[in-house]
């Protein structure tokens, strides 16, 4: 069994915190994003994993290397322009030679794998697709099945109240190595639009799978990379956990931190300061009497004294000046400065 992971999103809708960072490494509670996925494989037995990139590649390669810190073997394809879903599945065909599950490189996931990949096999599918439910299926493409889980139709954005099940597209994929004969070479190619619907025209042994109680987050925006901290903290996403809060740093006995925060090595945090449900990168200094409460702060941004930062998340080497406010939805881009007594918050 091998995987591929789809990762070659430029992370757009995710600005301005993947302009120099790709999403599938952005910071996840200071691990890169795409170790949750390689564990998801690993805990199912899954180490020969392939990941498809396009934007900013090198940055990827040179975080994870060969996989061998990871307990996995890790390769490369870069697309040479974007090619789709199914387009990159083709492009990597030379890595490919067993059954293979396919990951969308911007869902965490508590899913069992282990339990997709038996059902799977005991339904002798050419291709299993799991679903997730949501309490709004009209913003996506739903998925009908029969009583026995075998695919029927593809429904995409149904009108509020008229779409015939809440079950959608969860990212993931199991498919037999036949599948990559449907896929034409070199064409932007895709799971959702072409091959999907191919197969159902064939006659394709294609089942769905729909985990009960899996956490499912697409973390493609700011609202949701956020959440997605908060989910972790909380210790809410099923068996993923949060194993290091904390690292090695300079807090002062005055200084108040809670439980939950995860701060990394090499923070200071000044007396009078306050680390509330947040997540604090390497190198991070919050000053006297400031306040970093249910944020995000990537690594070594100086917070200045009695500086405020609520329900933020604030990019990498960032300067936010003395009593300073940063308000619930403000999203800073690496390296941004603001002045003493700014001001600052918006819809994530």
């Amino acid at each position: 069994m091998q995987a591929l992971i789809l990762a070659g999103g430029k992370g757009t809708r995710l600005r301005p915190l993947t302009v120099y960072t790709p999403k599938p490494v952005v910071p996840i509670c200071n691990r890169p994003f795409l170790l949750y996925q390689i564990e998801t494989l690993r805990a199912a037995g899954i180490k020969d994993i392939t990941l498809s990139l396009s934007y900013q590649p090198l940055k990827i390669e040179q975080l994870l290397g060969d996989g061998s810190d990871f307990g996995v073997r890790l390769k490369y394809t870069t697309e040479p322009q974007p090619m789709g879903t199914a387009g990159a599945y083709k492009f990597a065909a030379e890595h490919i030679s067993e059954p293979t599950v396919v990951f969308n490189g911007d869902v965490l996931t508590d899913l069992n794998l282990k339990r997709v990949l038996a059902e799977h096999k005991r339904n002798g599918a050419a291709a299993t697709i799991v679903l997730t439910p949501v309490e709004n299926p009209s913003a996506f493409g739903v998925v009908e099945t029969d009583a026995g889980g075998r695919v029927l139709r593809f429904t995409e954005k149904p009108a509020p109240g008229e779409a015939p099940t809440n079950n959608i597209n969860a990212g993931t994929y199991v498919l037999e190595p036949g599948v990559l004969d449907l896929i034409p070479e070199g064409e932007s190619y895709s799971f959702e639009y072409q091959l999907f619907p191919d197969l159902l025209k064939r006659g394709e042994k294609f089942y769905a799978h729909v985990p009960e109680k899996t956490y499912w987050l697409d973390i493609g925006t700011p609202a949701r990379y956020l959440q997605a901290h908060h989910d972790l903290l909380a210790g809410v996403v099923g068996h993923i956990r949060v194993e290091k809060r904390r690292g090695e740093f300079d807090a002062a006995t005055a200084a108040e931190i809670d439980d939950r925060s995860v701060i990394a090595d090499g923070c200071t945090i000044k007396p009078g300061a306050q680390v509330i449900n947040s997540v604090l990168g390497e190198g991070v200094h919050v000053e006297e009497k400031a306040r970093v409460e249910n944020s995000v702060v990537w690594a070594h941004t100086r917070v200045n004294a009695g500086a405020h930062v609520s329900s933020a998340i604030v990019g990498r080497s960032c300067y936010v000046g003395r009593s300073a406010q940063i308000g619930a939805g403000a999203v800073l881009g690496d390296k941004t400065s603001l002045t003493d007594y700014t001001q600052t918050g918006g819809a994530l």
